[in-house]
């Protein structure tokens, strides 16, 4: 594939993609766009030009701006970075907040600057601030004020990063690069980026070594919007946006900025979006798209009984762990409106495979989005029958370009990309999720889907939460073992233990069922809402 005109006059992602032997195939028919592109103007600029500068874009920590206020203050931020800090077309910023109107306003700034964002959980610490701009060779990271320390500390050791500029994040305005840009002129003459000119670097939440970063061109974020958002939600402007994911992960940059800003829409944005202030703020803001997780689903069904309205949402979008057939089935009883269940990565960039309205099933992943193919390949990468499991291969308008990475070889093969997912297609085509690779517990040579037995699990009314593992067992192999959040009131004894294994073996295969269950008061997880099964692994070895 032959690569665009280039606006980047600092050339280092370009520089390191992939060779192109390594490439993915990339399906582009229907997505047409011009050579020239800036994600920054076509999300802020042109909505303006599109007659909805008057409509409310962002809504976070007590007001609401509308998109020619977004445009107005992108443009001035943009001017402040150029003038004042000296950034080139391609030079890589660091981006570091939490959830709020000022983290997507640096983003847009950013690449309407010409620079590559890389957008940052807020909670890491130095020494791994320090392996991503070691990998990226940042050299200028935006933080908001409240979470300067880290990020300095990153600083004070690092050959690359050179300054650390400081944003307010509340409604006050009062830091650095805010005083910077409030006397700018609010009209900025974006940098003239080319369609496949990186515009964002997203780092996978690797558990050891050093991190990945895949690369994502400013078309590619059109895409994902004008693809899942556009043929599976129906965005329009009347849409209100609200989610629980982290910006900084491409599920809630997606969800919570790119796709209600490309479609006229509003996002609201919470620092901290637990299921009670995510209620109250679809209560406030009769907010009609969610995005979060089942756990936390799990709690706003809960909430319901209690009187939440949620009556406004039309659709709730779960990911980041698969959606468990009890939940699914819970929610659309109670809610009548559907839940849809899909799959994406950092290195497809979103949502590649989901459910959709007119097609939503339980314990289903879906089919792929409009624009890309997946298919379930044994370890040859030849295809294997329908009703086997499989590894989860995939193509389409987007796909892995790792920074500089060797691992590039392993992720891509064939033209496919491997997500690390082992998946099942059934007759009618549809695709069941069966585990991440390393969820495959093999016990006395029966292959155990781990979310299997999670979601026979999870049906039972003592079960608040539970992650499955296989755990080392010197006559088995491994064991089935289930560490359970019991709900509360509910006894932690062996009766209890009796009791949800005899529940497992009357809902699923009885061989399926844990032999060993641990009852704990909460399950590891990381900062996007995920079971972090490794470290049960992990425990289990010990």
């Amino acid at each position: 594939m032959t690569l665009g005109p280039t606006g980047h006059t600092d050339t280092f992602t370009r520089d390191n993609l992939p060779p192109p032997a390594q490439w993915p195939d990339f399906l582009l028919d229907g997505f047409d766009y011009p050579e020239w592109l800036n994600i920054g103007v076509e999300l802020t600029d042109r909505m303006v030009e599109k007659g909805f500068g008057d409509h409310t874009a962002l809504i976070g920590n007590g007001r609401r701006r509308t998109y020619k206020e977004l445009s107005d203050w992108t443009n001035r931020l943009a001017r402040a970075l150029v003038e004042n800090y000296g950034v080139k077309p391609g030079n890589r910023i660091l981006i570091r907040g939490p959830n709020n109107p000022a983290v997507v306003a640096c983003w847009l700034a950013a690449t309407k600057a010409g620079a590559v964002v890389v957008n940052t959980m807020p909670m890491l610490r130095a020494v791994e601030l320090a392996k991503i701009v070691d990998k990226a060779e940042i050299s200028l990271a935006l933080c908001d004020t409240r979470l300067m320390d880290e990020i300095v500390a990153c600083a004070k050791d690092s050959r690359f990063l050179k300054k650390v500029v400081g944003f307010d994040g509340t409604a006050n305005h009062d830091a650095e690069l805010d005083r910077a840009a409030l006397d700018k002129p609010v009209r900025f003459e974006s940098v003239r980026t080319g369609r496949d000119d990186v515009a964002l670097l997203g780092f996978t939440s690797g558990t050891t070594g050093v991190p990945k970063a895949t690369m994502h061109y400013h078309r590619d974020i059109l895409i994902i919007a004008d693809g899942y958002a556009n043929e599976v939600l129906g965005v329009t402007p009347d849409d209100v946006f609200v989610g629980s994911p982290p910006l900084a992960f491409t599920f809630g940059l997606g969800g919570l900025a790119v796709f209600p800003l490309r479609f006229g829409a509003a996002a609201t944005l919470l620092e901290n979006a637990s299921p009670p202030n995510m209620i109250e703020i679809i209560e406030k803001y009769r907010a009609t798209i969610s995005f979060t997780a089942p756990t936390a689903y799990r709690a706003m069904m809960k909430a319901m009984d209690e009187g939440a309205d949620l009556s406004s949402l039309r659709v709730a979008v779960s990911a980041g762990e698969t959606l468990p057939g009890p939940v699914f089935e819970e929610w659309v009883q109670k809610t009548g409106k559907p839940i849809l269940d899909g799959i994406g990565a950092t290195e497809m960039l979103h949502i590649f495979i989901t459910n959709r309205f007119d097609d939503m099933h339980p314990a289903t992943t879906g089919r792929p989005v409009s624009g890309y193919e997946a298919r379930i390949v044994d370890e040859d990468m030849n295809e294997v029958p329908r009703g086997e499991v499989g590894r989860l291969a995939v193509r389409g308008p987007t796909g892995c370009r790792y920074l500089a990475d060797a691992r590039q070889a392993e992720y891509v093969r064939d033209g496919w990309n491997l997500t690390g997912d082992s998946f099942v297609q059934d007759a009618e085509g549809r695709f069941h999720f069966a585990a991440r690779s390393d969820d495959m517990i093999v016990s006395a040579g029966y292959n155990i889907a781990g979310p299997e037995v999670e979601a026979a699990l999870l049906a039972h009314a003592d079960v608040l939460e539970c992650a499955v593992i296989g755990a080392p067992d010197e006559a088995r192999g491994q064991v089935v073992e289930a560490h359970v959040v019991l709900m509360q009131g509910v006894a932690a004894d062996a009766e209890t233990v009796k009791r949800l294994q005899e529940h497992v073996k009357a809902t699923i295969a009885p061989y399926k069922y844990p032999r060993s269950v641990k009852f704990v008061a909460a399950l590891p997880k990381t900062q996007t809402g995920k079971v972090q099964r490794f470290r049960l692994r992990e425990e289990a070895k010990v």
